[in-house]
């Protein structure tokens, strides 16, 4: 909400006018509304609600579109100088063959300038190409050709750099699957990779997409920053591209990864512990979780914030609030099926989210689902741990047949893998078979003695559903 209205109120007059009106006419008179009293007047949600006569689920709805109308709007502004700049690139056959030479060659060396101002690879190779048959007759020709050789190779470098950004991050997804020491050196060649592309060229676009996945592979796969590194540090990173942003607010790219760099920023601070600042971030990454989680794939690991955002909530003891958020936040939320390492993520967070309002059927169903869905065999770990979730809703529903039968299937499972490498799960199940045991004798003492060894365990697996279950004396409570 602090995002929104702080957008609104930066807003200048005229667009702020604009907006208003084009709500108006679409006859959303709510949005309006919102909009108007979200710049003008000091008040509160609940007093926004109440005069909208809108419950929480649709003032979060409300708020959501307003927002989309607003980035759709602002878009359209800034789409405009560039939208016109790709026009005469459009159009540069129309200027050779009705212009003088001189006027030809004026034009297209001003189309030069404009498009490096943008850095736009692709286009400025139709401009050499165009500027070196021009001077085909002349010394320069040597020149233009030089130049034009030169973009065809830094435009073939962005591409390089876009496509190892991607491949990067599907591999840091199955890694945090499987947990392989080989796609974790997968991960250090393809990050390796990216820098060797990016330092071919002084190129600001290559430097955005090369922190892109710097930062996220120095905070996750190297584990953050030592002080004998002789890296760039990761704040003035975050500070340059911010000022990268500013000064091409032009680039429509640059607009939306802005998100990119403040889930960025949210994660670096989570990970030094600074929520202070974290808390601003969250805010702002965490209004835009479904944007992040449907359009962002290819640009940094949207399922990282899952995480981050049920370890914040267990942090702050408000788990019980993601259950009702998740309602507004994914009312028309479709999770691409194919992406398994999201659609896992995505499916055991709302699990989660079911269990802590102990809505164990619906936790159970989830899960269920998803097994049914999606075929894990190549992450064994990854399944043990999604079992170990389910088992633990069986066990509170007091379905002890199906308990049964899963953890029989577990500890199958457990046998094959070896238990000196999953020994948390092992003790994840003694407490849940301790809690429905028919003995009486001292359950809570010998819980806790289970639990106390399970808190000590340290285990390298990413995927870790099973560590967001709180075990304090109400978790007891609950299965005994």
């Amino acid at each position: 909400m602090a995002k929104l209205k702080h957008i609104i109120k930066q807003l200048s007059d005229h667009d702020f006018d604009a907006i208003h009106a084009s709500l108006v006419e679409s006859n959303a008179d709510k949005s309006a509304y919102l909009l108007r009293s979200m710049r003008e007047k000091p008040l509160s949600d609940a007093k926004i609600m109440k005069e909208l006569d809108v419950n929480t689920n649709a003032y979060y709805t409300l708020r959501s579109r307003l927002n989309q109308k607003i980035e759709e709007y602002l878009l359209q502004q800034m789409e405009s100088p560039r939208t016109d700049l790709l026009k005469k690139v459009a159009n540069i056959n129309e200027v050779i063959f009705t212009k003088k030479k001189a006027i030809s060659v004026a034009t297209l060396k001003k189309l030069e300038r404009e498009l490096l101002d943008y850095d736009l690879s692709n286009e400025l190779t139709i401009v050499y190409k165009t500027l070196k048959k021009l001077h085909i007759n002349s010394p320069e020709y040597f020149h233009y050709s030089q130049l034009y050789n030169k973009h065809v190779a830094y435009m073939l470098a962005v591409d390089k750099a876009e496509d190892l950004l991607a491949e990067y991050l599907k591999k840091f997804g199955n890694f945090t699957l499987s947990g392989e020491e080989v796609d974790k050196m997968g991960l250090d060649l393809l990050a390796q990779e990216m820098d060797n592309v990016c330092n071919l060229y002084q190129s600001h676009r290559l430097y955005v997409y090369q922190s892109c996945l710097s930062i996220f592979h120095r905070l996750f796969i190297e584990k953050g920053e030592s002080p004998d590194d002789e890296k760039e540090p990761i704040e003035d990173i975050l500070d340059k591209i911010e000022h990268i942003f500013e000064n091409y607010y032009l680039d429509s790219i640059y607009f939306h990864l802005k998100l990119v760099f403040e889930y960025l920023r949210l994660e670096y601070y989570n990970y030094y512990k600074v929520y202070r600042k974290a808390e601003k971030y969250f805010d702002e990454v965490n209004e835009e979780m479904a944007s992040l989680l449907t359009n962002y794939s290819l640009y940094t690991y949207p399922p990282q914030f899952l995480k981050t955002k049920l370890e914040r909530h267990l942090r702050l003891e408000t788990e019980e609030q993601l259950y009702e958020e998740n309602e507004s936040f994914f009312s028309s939320f479709d999770c691409d099926k194919e992406n398994v390492p999201m659609y896992i993520n995505y499916v055991m967070y709302r699990s989660l989210s079911c269990y802590y309002v102990k809505k164990h059927d619906e936790a159970s169903r989830w899960v269920n689902n998803l097994l049914n869905e999606v075929s894990l065999k190549k992450y064994p770990y990854a399944l043990l741990e999604i079992k170990t979730i389910l088992a633990l809703q069986y066990c509170c529903q007091k379905d002890f047949e199906l308990f049964n039968q899963l953890v029989n299937s577990i500890q199958r499972q457990i046998r094959i893998l070896g238990k000196e490498n999953c020994e948390d799960i092992v003790l994840f199940i003694k407490i849940l078979k301790t809690a429905i045991s028919e003995s009486k004798r001292d359950k809570p003492g010998k819980m806790r003695a289970l639990i106390e060894k399970y808190t000590s365990i340290n285990h390298n697996r990413l995927f870790n559903p099973t560590r967001f279950i709180r075990m304090d004396d109400t978790f007891i409570e609950n299965l005994l």
